[in-house]
């Protein structure tokens, strides 16, 4: 099977795949869950970007007053 054909056919799985767990009820509460998880995974990597930024910032100064 050629690569575009698997990739296709890949697609094709997951769109049946997502549309069994959206038209189940615990597919749809699964889905619910992952939503939440990715949002709090997305929230703690802005935090930690955030500040990481300036602990960066104060170690480099600390690094500098030695």
């Amino acid at each position: 099977m050629a690569p575009a054909n698997r990739n296709a056919s890949l697609g094709a799985r997951a769109k049946r795949l997502v549309g069994r767990l959206l038209a189940d009820e615990g597919g749809a509460a699964v889905l619910e869950y992952v939503l939440i998880a990715g949002l709090i995974i997305v929230g703690t990597i802005a935090v930690i970007a955030a500040f990481g930024v300036k602990v960066m910032a104060r170690w480099t100064s600390v690094n500098n007053s030695l």
